[in-house]
Protein backbone atom coordinates (compact mmCIF):
# COMPACT_ATOMS: atom_id res chain seq x y z
CA UNK A 1 0.00 0.00 0.00
CA UNK A 2 1.67 3.25 -0.94
CA UNK A 3 1.51 6.44 0.78
CA UNK A 4 0.42 8.16 -2.87
CA UNK A 5 -2.79 6.46 -2.80
CA UNK A 6 -3.78 6.88 0.10
CA UNK A 7 -2.82 10.70 -0.35
CA UNK A 8 -5.32 10.50 -3.25
CA UNK A 9 -8.16 8.55 -1.16
CA UNK A 10 -7.80 11.39 1.23
CA UNK A 11 -8.86 14.10 -1.40
CA UNK A 12 -11.18 11.77 -3.04
CA UNK A 13 -9.67 12.41 -6.47
CA UNK A 14 -10.09 9.53 -9.06
CA UNK A 15 -7.26 9.66 -10.83
CA UNK A 16 -5.09 6.93 -12.20
CA UNK A 17 -1.51 6.05 -11.21
CA UNK A 18 1.54 6.82 -13.90
CA UNK A 19 3.77 4.27 -13.40
CA UNK A 20 7.20 5.44 -14.56
CA UNK A 21 11.12 3.83 -13.81
CA UNK A 22 12.72 5.21 -11.18
CA UNK A 23 15.92 7.03 -11.39
CA UNK A 24 19.29 5.05 -10.67
CA UNK A 25 20.29 5.29 -6.85
CA UNK A 26 23.23 7.20 -7.44
CA UNK A 27 22.48 9.47 -10.56
CA UNK A 28 23.54 12.47 -9.79
CA UNK A 29 26.97 11.23 -9.60
CA UNK A 30 26.73 9.13 -13.23
CA UNK A 31 27.57 10.10 -16.43
CA UNK A 32 25.53 10.54 -19.18
CA UNK A 33 27.38 8.77 -21.85
CA UNK A 34 28.12 5.62 -19.93
CA UNK A 35 25.01 5.56 -17.54
CA UNK A 36 22.46 7.20 -20.07
CA UNK A 37 21.60 9.53 -16.99
CA UNK A 38 22.53 13.34 -17.09
CA UNK A 39 24.42 13.16 -13.72
CA UNK A 40 27.98 15.13 -12.76
CA UNK A 41 29.87 12.48 -14.02
CA UNK A 42 31.50 11.80 -10.41
CA UNK A 43 32.81 8.24 -11.12
CA UNK A 44 33.96 8.55 -14.57
CA UNK A 45 36.14 11.67 -13.34
CA UNK A 46 38.01 9.93 -10.02
CA UNK A 47 38.59 6.90 -12.03
CA UNK A 48 40.52 8.93 -15.22
CA UNK A 49 41.12 12.56 -14.63
CA UNK A 50 41.90 12.83 -11.07
CA UNK A 51 43.03 8.73 -10.72
CA UNK A 52 46.85 8.72 -8.99
CA UNK A 53 46.37 12.44 -8.02
CA UNK A 54 45.64 13.93 -4.22
CA UNK A 55 44.09 17.26 -3.22
CA UNK A 56 44.31 19.52 -0.60
CA UNK A 57 41.45 19.73 2.30
CA UNK A 58 38.60 21.88 1.77
CA UNK A 59 36.12 23.21 4.27
CA UNK A 60 32.54 23.35 3.20
CA UNK A 61 30.45 25.24 5.14
CA UNK A 62 26.17 24.12 5.04
CA UNK A 63 24.98 26.74 6.18
CA UNK A 64 21.26 24.98 7.05
CA UNK A 65 18.80 23.17 9.46
CA UNK A 66 21.48 21.55 11.74
CA UNK A 67 23.92 18.29 10.60
CA UNK A 68 23.74 14.85 12.31
CA UNK A 69 27.46 15.04 13.04
CA UNK A 70 27.54 11.22 14.09
CA UNK A 71 26.22 9.77 11.24
CA UNK A 72 27.99 6.85 10.06
CA UNK A 73 28.81 8.47 6.30
CA UNK A 74 29.22 11.69 7.93
CA UNK A 75 31.50 11.59 11.15
CA UNK A 76 35.10 10.94 9.26
CA UNK A 77 34.04 14.18 7.00
CA UNK A 78 32.96 16.68 9.67
CA UNK A 79 35.37 20.12 10.24
CA UNK A 80 36.46 19.85 13.49
CA UNK A 81 38.01 22.90 15.36
CA UNK A 82 41.40 22.04 16.39
CA UNK A 83 41.85 25.26 18.51
CA UNK A 84 38.61 24.51 20.22
CA UNK A 85 38.97 21.59 23.61
CA UNK A 86 35.99 20.02 23.52
CA UNK A 87 33.24 20.63 26.76
CA UNK A 88 34.99 22.86 28.64
CA UNK A 89 32.69 25.79 28.66
CA UNK A 90 35.73 28.02 27.78
CA UNK A 91 36.10 30.10 24.18
CA UNK A 92 39.70 28.57 23.70
CA UNK A 93 40.53 30.00 20.09
CA UNK A 94 38.72 33.36 21.28
CA UNK A 95 36.53 33.43 17.88
CA UNK A 96 33.19 34.31 20.40
CA UNK A 97 32.02 30.95 19.80
CA UNK A 98 32.39 28.59 23.01
CA UNK A 99 33.08 24.61 22.43
CA UNK A 100 32.33 25.19 18.54
CA UNK A 101 33.67 22.03 17.65
CA UNK A 102 31.89 21.35 14.41
CA UNK A 103 30.69 24.68 13.40
CA UNK A 104 27.16 27.16 15.10
CA UNK A 105 24.05 26.86 15.81
CA UNK A 106 22.68 30.54 15.43
CA UNK A 107 18.90 29.61 16.11
CA UNK A 108 19.15 28.62 19.95
CA UNK A 109 19.91 29.88 23.05
CA UNK A 110 22.57 29.65 25.72
CA UNK A 111 20.87 27.41 27.83
CA UNK A 112 20.55 25.25 25.08
CA UNK A 113 16.96 25.75 24.05
CA UNK A 114 16.54 25.86 20.02
CA UNK A 115 14.41 27.38 17.52
CA UNK A 116 12.00 24.40 15.63
CA UNK A 117 8.94 26.42 13.83
CA UNK A 118 9.07 29.92 12.74
CA UNK A 119 7.58 32.76 11.09
CA UNK A 120 8.13 33.08 7.45
CA UNK A 121 9.50 36.67 6.48
CA UNK A 122 6.13 38.21 4.87
CA UNK A 123 4.16 37.63 8.68
CA UNK A 124 7.67 39.42 10.43
CA UNK A 125 7.09 42.40 8.24
CA UNK A 126 3.31 42.53 8.29
CA UNK A 127 3.83 42.64 11.96
CA UNK A 128 6.62 45.47 12.01
CA UNK A 129 4.42 47.89 9.55
CA UNK A 130 1.05 47.02 11.45
CA UNK A 131 1.28 49.01 14.43
CA UNK A 132 2.83 52.23 12.26
CA UNK A 133 0.52 51.77 8.83
CA UNK A 134 -3.04 50.18 10.05
CA UNK A 135 -4.75 53.66 9.81
CA UNK A 136 -2.85 55.58 7.99
CA UNK A 137 -2.99 58.11 4.68
CA UNK A 138 -0.63 57.07 1.89
CA UNK A 139 -1.85 61.02 0.78
CA UNK A 140 0.15 62.49 3.88
CA UNK A 141 3.17 59.91 4.06
CA UNK A 142 6.51 60.70 2.78
CA UNK A 143 8.22 58.80 -0.65
CA UNK A 144 10.02 56.02 1.68
CA UNK A 145 6.53 55.78 4.04
CA UNK A 146 4.84 55.61 0.96
CA UNK A 147 7.21 52.11 -0.10
CA UNK A 148 7.06 50.70 3.40
CA UNK A 149 2.95 51.40 3.44
CA UNK A 150 2.60 49.69 0.10
CA UNK A 151 5.02 46.64 1.54
CA UNK A 152 2.39 46.66 4.49
CA UNK A 153 -0.30 46.54 2.36
CA UNK A 154 1.19 43.90 0.34
CA UNK A 155 2.57 41.43 3.00
CA UNK A 156 -1.00 41.99 5.22
CA UNK A 157 -3.22 40.76 1.71
CA UNK A 158 -0.42 37.33 1.33
CA UNK A 159 -1.00 37.22 5.32
CA UNK A 160 -4.55 37.13 5.88
CA UNK A 161 -5.27 35.10 2.85
CA UNK A 162 -2.99 32.45 3.60
CA UNK A 163 -3.60 32.24 6.85
CA UNK A 164 -7.57 31.86 6.13
CA UNK A 165 -6.57 29.12 3.56
CA UNK A 166 -4.49 27.55 6.02
CA UNK A 167 -7.70 27.29 9.15
CA UNK A 168 -10.23 25.93 6.82
CA UNK A 169 -8.28 23.47 4.87
CA UNK A 170 -7.31 22.23 8.57
CA UNK A 171 -10.57 21.89 8.92
CA UNK A 172 -11.20 20.48 5.86
CA UNK A 173 -8.88 17.83 7.23
CA UNK A 174 -10.54 17.02 10.36
CA UNK A 175 -13.74 16.35 8.53
CA UNK A 176 -11.79 14.36 6.18
CA UNK A 177 -10.27 11.85 8.69
CA UNK A 178 -13.52 12.41 10.69
CA UNK A 179 -15.53 10.58 7.42
CA UNK A 180 -12.85 8.47 6.35
CA UNK A 181 -12.68 6.85 9.79
CA UNK A 182 -16.21 6.58 9.68
CA UNK A 183 -16.29 4.61 6.42
CA UNK A 184 -13.59 2.24 7.58
CA UNK A 185 -15.86 1.58 10.74
CA UNK A 186 -18.60 1.19 9.13
CA UNK A 187 -16.69 -1.21 6.96
CA UNK A 188 -15.62 -3.01 9.50
CA UNK A 189 -18.83 -3.73 11.60
CA UNK A 190 -20.25 -4.82 8.25
CA UNK A 191 -18.02 -7.51 7.59
CA UNK A 192 -18.65 -8.56 11.18
CA UNK A 193 -16.23 -11.98 11.66
CA UNK A 194 -15.93 -12.56 8.00
CA UNK A 195 -12.17 -12.65 6.77
CA UNK A 196 -10.68 -8.72 5.82
CA UNK A 197 -10.76 -9.63 1.69
CA UNK A 198 -11.49 -7.55 -1.52
CA UNK A 199 -13.96 -10.01 -2.20
CA UNK A 200 -15.42 -9.50 1.40
CA UNK A 201 -15.17 -6.21 1.34
CA UNK A 202 -16.86 -5.85 -2.42
CA UNK A 203 -19.87 -7.97 -1.16
CA UNK A 204 -21.14 -5.84 1.70
CA UNK A 205 -24.17 -4.40 0.42
CA UNK A 206 -26.07 -1.17 1.93
CA UNK A 207 -26.41 2.39 0.82
CA UNK A 208 -25.52 3.72 4.04
CA UNK A 209 -23.09 6.90 3.12
CA UNK A 210 -20.49 5.76 5.37
CA UNK A 211 -19.98 1.99 4.34
CA UNK A 212 -19.90 3.93 0.67
CA UNK A 213 -17.16 6.22 1.79
CA UNK A 214 -15.37 3.04 3.14
CA UNK A 215 -15.49 0.57 0.25
CA UNK A 216 -14.68 3.85 -2.21
CA UNK A 217 -11.52 4.16 -0.18
CA UNK A 218 -10.46 0.18 -0.05
CA UNK A 219 -11.10 -0.30 -3.31
CA UNK A 220 -8.83 2.40 -4.44
CA UNK A 221 -6.29 0.76 -2.12
CA UNK A 222 -6.94 -2.76 -3.14
CA UNK A 223 -6.84 -1.55 -6.83
CA UNK A 224 -3.38 -0.33 -6.05
CA UNK A 225 -2.61 -4.16 -6.62
CA UNK A 226 -0.85 -4.37 -3.33
CA UNK A 227 -0.94 -6.82 -0.43
CA UNK A 228 -3.31 -5.36 2.66
CA UNK A 229 -2.99 -6.81 5.68
CA UNK A 230 -5.30 -5.63 7.58
CA UNK A 231 -8.26 -2.44 8.19
CA UNK A 232 -5.92 -1.51 10.84
CA UNK A 233 -2.55 -1.08 8.57
CA UNK A 234 -5.04 0.83 6.26
CA UNK A 235 -5.99 2.98 9.36
CA UNK A 236 -2.75 3.91 10.71
CA UNK A 237 -1.56 4.55 6.70
CA UNK A 238 -4.38 7.09 6.71
CA UNK A 239 -3.91 8.41 10.16
CA UNK A 240 -0.25 9.66 9.33
CA UNK A 241 -1.01 10.99 5.84
CA UNK A 242 -4.00 13.14 7.58
CA UNK A 243 -1.68 13.86 10.33
CA UNK A 244 0.57 15.15 8.37
CA UNK A 245 -1.83 17.47 6.73
CA UNK A 246 -2.93 18.53 9.60
CA UNK A 247 0.55 19.38 11.49
CA UNK A 248 1.32 21.14 8.16
CA UNK A 249 -1.82 23.57 7.59
CA UNK A 250 -1.65 23.86 12.25
CA UNK A 251 1.79 25.04 12.19
CA UNK A 252 0.66 27.33 9.47
CA UNK A 253 -1.52 28.91 11.47
CA UNK A 254 0.68 28.80 14.63
CA UNK A 255 3.79 29.47 12.98
CA UNK A 256 3.98 30.44 10.04
CA UNK A 257 1.71 33.38 9.71
CA UNK A 258 0.93 34.12 13.18
CA UNK A 259 2.08 37.58 13.42
CA UNK A 260 1.85 37.40 17.47
CA UNK A 261 4.40 34.47 17.25
CA UNK A 262 7.83 35.55 17.95
CA UNK A 263 11.19 32.81 18.63
CA UNK A 264 14.05 35.54 19.45
CA UNK A 265 13.16 35.22 23.28
CA UNK A 266 14.82 31.64 22.82
CA UNK A 267 17.93 33.07 21.69
CA UNK A 268 18.33 35.80 23.83
CA UNK A 269 19.71 38.43 21.07
CA UNK A 270 19.19 41.60 20.95
CA UNK A 271 17.21 41.28 17.39
CA UNK A 272 17.51 45.24 16.74
CA UNK A 273 21.06 45.16 16.58
CA UNK A 274 21.42 43.51 13.10
CA UNK A 275 25.47 43.47 13.88
CA UNK A 276 25.39 41.73 16.76
CA UNK A 277 27.64 38.59 17.08
CA UNK A 278 28.68 35.86 19.81
CA UNK A 279 24.70 34.56 20.71
CA UNK A 280 23.75 30.92 19.98
CA UNK A 281 25.08 27.72 20.95
CA UNK A 282 26.66 24.22 19.39
CA UNK A 283 24.01 22.07 19.33
CA UNK A 284 24.92 21.71 15.45
CA UNK A 285 21.52 19.16 15.23
CA UNK A 286 18.57 20.95 16.26
CA UNK A 287 15.27 19.36 16.45
CA UNK A 288 15.26 18.50 13.21
CA UNK A 289 18.53 18.23 11.07
CA UNK A 290 16.91 16.11 8.10
CA UNK A 291 17.40 19.27 5.50
CA UNK A 292 21.03 19.78 6.34
CA UNK A 293 22.13 16.29 6.91
CA UNK A 294 21.01 15.44 3.53
CA UNK A 295 22.72 18.48 1.88
CA UNK A 296 25.91 17.37 3.60
CA UNK A 297 25.53 13.88 2.27
CA UNK A 298 25.24 15.15 -1.19
CA UNK A 299 28.92 17.21 -0.68
CA UNK A 300 30.63 14.98 1.38
CA UNK A 301 29.70 11.72 2.37
CA UNK A 302 32.58 9.57 2.83
CA UNK A 303 33.35 7.83 -0.73
CA UNK A 304 35.80 5.47 1.39
CA UNK A 305 33.39 3.46 4.20
CA UNK A 306 31.43 0.93 1.57
CA UNK A 307 28.43 2.20 3.43
CA UNK A 308 25.25 4.11 2.27
CA UNK A 309 26.14 6.78 -0.78
CA UNK A 310 28.65 8.43 -1.80
CA UNK A 311 28.98 12.57 -2.04
CA UNK A 312 30.61 13.99 -4.67
CA UNK A 313 34.07 15.51 -3.34
CA UNK A 314 36.60 13.66 -1.47
CA UNK A 315 38.86 15.79 0.53
CA UNK A 316 36.42 17.64 2.60
CA UNK A 317 35.00 19.06 5.77
CA UNK A 318 32.21 19.78 6.07
CA UNK A 319 31.13 23.15 8.93
CA UNK A 320 27.52 22.43 10.09
CA UNK A 321 26.16 26.41 10.87
CA UNK A 322 22.70 26.18 11.81
CA UNK A 323 20.26 29.34 10.95
CA UNK A 324 17.38 28.14 9.17
CA UNK A 325 14.48 26.92 11.16
CA UNK A 326 11.10 25.37 9.86
CA UNK A 327 10.36 28.67 8.40
CA UNK A 328 11.68 31.39 6.41
CA UNK A 329 15.41 31.91 7.88
CA UNK A 330 16.51 35.46 8.92
CA UNK A 331 18.99 37.60 7.37
CA UNK A 332 20.76 38.47 10.69
CA UNK A 333 21.34 34.83 11.12
CA UNK A 334 22.33 34.41 7.61
CA UNK A 335 25.01 37.17 7.99
CA UNK A 336 26.49 36.03 10.70
CA UNK A 337 26.34 32.13 9.57
CA UNK A 338 27.96 33.63 6.52
CA UNK A 339 30.84 34.99 8.54
CA UNK A 340 31.48 32.20 10.61
CA UNK A 341 32.18 30.53 7.89
CA UNK A 342 34.66 32.77 6.37
CA UNK A 343 36.40 33.36 9.57
CA UNK A 344 36.80 30.16 10.33
CA UNK A 345 38.57 28.84 7.30
CA UNK A 346 35.58 27.52 4.86
CA UNK A 347 36.36 28.20 0.96
CA UNK A 348 32.65 27.12 -0.15
CA UNK A 349 29.58 27.91 1.45
CA UNK A 350 26.52 26.04 0.35
CA UNK A 351 23.00 28.29 0.98
CA UNK A 352 19.83 25.82 0.43
CA UNK A 353 17.37 28.04 1.50
CA UNK A 354 15.45 30.93 0.24
CA UNK A 355 12.62 33.68 0.30
CA UNK A 356 10.12 35.96 -1.32
CA UNK A 357 10.87 38.76 1.00
CA UNK A 358 13.93 40.50 2.86
CA UNK A 359 14.09 42.15 6.14
CA UNK A 360 17.50 43.83 6.29
CA UNK A 361 19.45 42.38 2.77
CA UNK A 362 22.31 45.29 3.43
CA UNK A 363 23.49 43.04 6.28
CA UNK A 364 23.20 39.90 3.88
CA UNK A 365 25.17 41.72 1.15
CA UNK A 366 27.91 43.04 3.31
CA UNK A 367 28.58 39.59 4.46
CA UNK A 368 28.60 38.57 1.21
CA UNK A 369 31.07 41.03 0.18
CA UNK A 370 32.99 39.83 3.20
CA UNK A 371 33.23 36.28 2.11
CA UNK A 372 34.30 37.78 -1.74
CA UNK A 373 37.31 39.53 -0.01
CA UNK A 374 38.41 36.76 1.05
CA UNK A 375 38.10 34.14 -1.44
CA UNK A 376 35.05 32.30 -0.40
CA UNK A 377 32.53 30.71 -2.97
CA UNK A 378 28.72 31.40 -1.93
CA UNK A 379 26.46 28.46 -3.89
CA UNK A 380 22.88 29.09 -3.17
CA UNK A 381 19.75 27.15 -4.08
CA UNK A 382 17.50 29.08 -6.89
CA UNK A 383 14.33 27.92 -5.02
CA UNK A 384 11.24 25.52 -5.59
CA UNK A 385 8.30 27.84 -6.90
CA UNK A 386 8.81 27.45 -10.33
CA UNK A 387 8.94 31.18 -11.06
CA UNK A 388 11.44 33.43 -13.24
CA UNK A 389 13.35 35.47 -10.66
CA UNK A 390 14.55 38.24 -13.08
CA UNK A 391 10.80 38.94 -12.09
CA UNK A 392 10.30 37.10 -8.51
CA UNK A 393 12.22 38.36 -5.32
CA UNK A 394 14.22 35.56 -4.02
CA UNK A 395 16.42 36.21 -1.29
CA UNK A 396 19.25 35.99 -0.71
CA UNK A 397 20.89 37.04 -4.19
CA UNK A 398 23.76 38.11 -5.49
CA UNK A 399 22.59 41.58 -6.68
CA UNK A 400 23.66 44.36 -3.84
CA UNK A 401 21.13 46.15 -2.69
CA UNK A 402 23.31 49.45 -2.76
CA UNK A 403 26.23 49.91 -4.49
CA UNK A 404 28.28 52.98 -5.10
CA UNK A 405 29.13 54.79 -8.41
CA UNK A 406 31.88 52.52 -9.90
CA UNK A 407 31.66 49.48 -6.93
CA UNK A 408 30.40 46.05 -7.99
CA UNK A 409 26.41 45.69 -8.10
CA UNK A 410 26.84 41.83 -8.16
CA UNK A 411 28.37 39.28 -6.12
CA UNK A 412 31.61 37.71 -8.27
CA UNK A 413 31.33 35.18 -5.22
CA UNK A 414 28.19 33.59 -6.33
CA UNK A 415 26.38 30.47 -7.99
CA UNK A 416 22.70 30.58 -8.23
CA UNK A 417 21.62 26.54 -9.13
CA UNK A 418 18.34 25.30 -10.62
CA UNK A 419 17.42 21.45 -10.40
CA UNK A 420 17.47 19.35 -13.09
CA UNK A 421 15.62 15.98 -13.58
CA UNK A 422 16.69 12.59 -14.18
CA UNK A 423 14.19 12.09 -16.72
CA UNK A 424 16.09 13.92 -19.40
CA UNK A 425 14.50 15.23 -22.80
CA UNK A 426 11.77 18.02 -22.12
CA UNK A 427 11.36 17.50 -18.43
CA UNK A 428 15.10 17.52 -18.38
CA UNK A 429 14.05 20.81 -15.65
CA UNK A 430 12.73 19.80 -12.18
CA UNK A 431 8.92 20.68 -12.54
CA UNK A 432 9.12 22.89 -9.39
CA UNK A 433 12.78 24.92 -10.05
CA UNK A 434 12.86 28.65 -10.03
CA UNK A 435 14.48 29.38 -13.27
CA UNK A 436 15.75 32.99 -14.76
CA UNK A 437 18.34 33.80 -17.74
CA UNK A 438 19.84 36.11 -15.67
CA UNK A 439 19.83 35.13 -12.00
CA UNK A 440 20.15 31.45 -11.87
CA UNK A 441 22.96 30.86 -12.96
CA UNK A 442 23.45 26.70 -14.06
CA UNK A 443 21.26 23.58 -13.72
CA UNK A 444 22.17 20.50 -11.01
CA UNK A 445 20.40 16.82 -10.36
CA UNK A 446 17.76 18.25 -7.69
CA UNK A 447 14.91 15.17 -7.89
CA UNK A 448 15.21 11.89 -6.50
CA UNK A 449 18.65 12.22 -4.99
CA UNK A 450 19.67 9.79 -2.50
CA UNK A 451 21.39 10.99 0.85
CA UNK A 452 22.14 10.89 4.31
CA UNK A 453 19.10 11.58 6.86
CA UNK A 454 19.45 11.42 10.65
CA UNK A 455 20.47 8.29 12.53
CA UNK A 456 22.28 6.24 10.11
CA UNK A 457 19.67 6.59 7.35
CA UNK A 458 19.30 7.59 4.41
CA UNK A 459 16.74 8.60 1.75
CA UNK A 460 15.36 10.33 -1.70
CA UNK A 461 14.39 13.87 -1.56
CA UNK A 462 14.48 16.60 -4.13
CA UNK A 463 14.04 20.36 -4.97
CA UNK A 464 17.05 23.15 -5.74
CA UNK A 465 18.18 22.27 -2.06
CA UNK A 466 19.60 19.28 -3.14
CA UNK A 467 21.13 20.71 -6.45
CA UNK A 468 22.98 23.30 -4.81
CA UNK A 469 25.35 20.63 -2.64
CA UNK A 470 26.01 18.68 -6.03
CA UNK A 471 27.64 22.36 -7.31
CA UNK A 472 29.10 22.64 -4.04
CA UNK A 473 30.27 19.45 -4.44
CA UNK A 474 32.14 20.01 -8.00
CA UNK A 475 33.33 23.21 -7.16
CA UNK A 476 35.35 21.71 -3.55
CA UNK A 477 36.84 19.12 -6.21
CA UNK A 478 38.16 21.83 -8.10
CA UNK A 479 39.34 24.26 -5.34
CA UNK A 480 41.05 21.02 -3.93
CA UNK A 481 42.79 19.60 -6.40
CA UNK A 482 43.19 23.07 -8.17
CA UNK A 483 43.51 25.29 -5.09
CA UNK A 484 45.79 28.37 -7.13
CA UNK A 485 42.22 28.63 -8.46
CA UNK A 486 40.48 31.96 -6.70
CA UNK A 487 36.53 31.75 -6.13
CA UNK A 488 35.59 33.72 -8.41
CA UNK A 489 37.85 31.76 -11.49
CA UNK A 490 36.09 28.31 -10.13
CA UNK A 491 32.77 29.84 -10.43
CA UNK A 492 34.43 30.53 -14.25
CA UNK A 493 35.04 27.05 -14.40
CA UNK A 494 32.04 25.46 -13.72
CA UNK A 495 30.28 28.13 -15.55
CA UNK A 496 32.46 27.58 -18.96
CA UNK A 497 32.70 23.89 -18.97
CA UNK A 498 28.55 23.22 -18.07
CA UNK A 499 27.18 20.72 -20.28
CA UNK A 500 25.10 22.59 -22.66
CA UNK A 501 21.66 21.16 -23.21
CA UNK A 502 20.83 21.94 -26.69
CA UNK A 503 17.00 21.07 -27.09
CA UNK A 504 13.73 22.39 -26.01
CA UNK A 505 12.34 21.46 -22.77
CA UNK A 506 9.10 22.18 -20.75
CA UNK A 507 9.53 25.73 -18.93
CA UNK A 508 8.87 24.84 -15.29
CA UNK A 509 5.49 25.24 -14.05
CA UNK A 510 3.70 24.61 -17.21
CA UNK A 511 3.62 22.63 -20.21
CA UNK A 512 5.27 25.36 -22.39
CA UNK A 513 8.87 24.31 -24.42
CA UNK A 514 11.22 26.91 -24.41
CA UNK A 515 14.43 26.26 -25.20
CA UNK A 516 17.01 24.99 -22.12
CA UNK A 517 19.06 28.32 -22.71
CA UNK A 518 16.31 30.61 -21.48
CA UNK A 519 16.49 28.97 -18.22
CA UNK A 520 19.70 30.27 -17.06
CA UNK A 521 22.81 31.92 -17.97
CA UNK A 522 24.81 28.78 -19.22
CA UNK A 523 21.98 26.92 -20.61
CA UNK A 524 23.78 23.87 -19.08
CA UNK A 525 24.32 21.67 -16.54
CA UNK A 526 27.35 21.64 -13.89
CA UNK A 527 29.60 18.82 -14.77
CA UNK A 528 33.02 17.46 -13.05
CA UNK A 529 34.32 15.94 -15.82
CA UNK A 530 34.39 19.18 -18.33
CA UNK A 531 34.91 21.17 -15.00
CA UNK A 532 38.46 19.20 -14.16
CA UNK A 533 39.31 19.50 -18.38
CA UNK A 534 38.79 22.96 -17.89
CA UNK A 535 40.96 23.33 -14.31
CA UNK A 536 44.12 21.81 -15.81
CA UNK A 537 44.16 24.50 -18.46
CA UNK A 538 43.62 27.46 -16.30
CA UNK A 539 46.32 29.62 -14.57
CA UNK A 540 45.43 30.28 -11.37
CA UNK A 541 45.84 33.51 -9.79
CA UNK A 542 47.39 34.66 -6.19
CA UNK A 543 45.10 33.33 -3.52
CA UNK A 544 43.64 35.61 -0.95
CA UNK A 545 44.90 35.09 2.53
CA UNK A 546 41.88 34.46 4.74
CA UNK A 547 41.43 37.41 7.57
CA UNK A 548 41.40 36.67 11.03
CA UNK A 549 40.19 40.88 11.61
CA UNK A 550 36.55 39.39 13.32
CA UNK A 551 38.63 37.12 15.47
CA UNK A 552 40.73 39.17 16.53
CA UNK A 553 38.00 41.72 17.62
CA UNK A 554 35.62 39.16 19.30
CA UNK A 555 36.17 39.50 23.50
Amino acid sequence: MTKRLIYTCLILVATAAISMAQAPENWFNLDKGADGVQGVSTERVYETLLKGKSGETVIVAVIDSGVDTDHEDLNDVMWVNEDEIPGNGIDDDRNGYVDDIHGWNFIGGKDGKNVGADTYEVTRLYAKYKPIYENANREKLSKKQKKQYDTYLKCKEEVEDKLSTATERHSQMEQTKTMIMGGLEAVEKALGDKEFSQENVEAIEGDDPALAMGKNILGRVFAEGEEVESLDAVREEVNEQIDGALEYYGNQMKYAYNPEFDTRDIIGDNYANQTEKGYGNNDYEGPDAFHGTHVAGIIAASRKNDVGMDGVADNVQIMTIRAVPDGDERDKDVANAIRYAVDNGASIVNMSFGKGYSWNKKVVDDAVKYAAKNDVLLVHAAGNSALDTDEASNFPNDKYKKAGLFAKKMAPNWIEVGALSWKGGEDSPASFSNYAVENVDIFAPGTAIYSTTPDNNYRNAQGTSMASPVVAGVAAMIRSYFPELTAEQVKQCLLDSSVKQNMNVKQPGSDELVPFSKLCVTGGVVNSFTAVKKAMNMKGKKKVKKSTTSKAAMP
